[in-house]
């Protein structure tokens, strides 16, 4: 169960760095632009991180 949430958190958090690379990508300087890569910018590598932590930090029960 831990696992599946880890494997969740990971992806959710891929995605929002993705979706911060976009916004990166074709940001004009604009200030919603801005806000708007820094907030999915730390939500994605908040998710990720504690994804990837929680993956490695639980033990395979087979």
């Amino acid at each position: 169960m831990k696992r599946t949430f880890g494997a969740i958190l990971t992806v959710l958090g891929i995605a929002g760095l993705i979706y911060a690379a976009v916004i990166f990508a074709s940001t004009s300087g604009a200030e919603r632009d801005i806000r708007g890569l820094i907030i999915y910018g730390i939500l994605g590598a908040v998710f990720f991180i504690s994804g990837i932590g929680l993956v490695k930090a639980t033990k395979d029960e087979s």
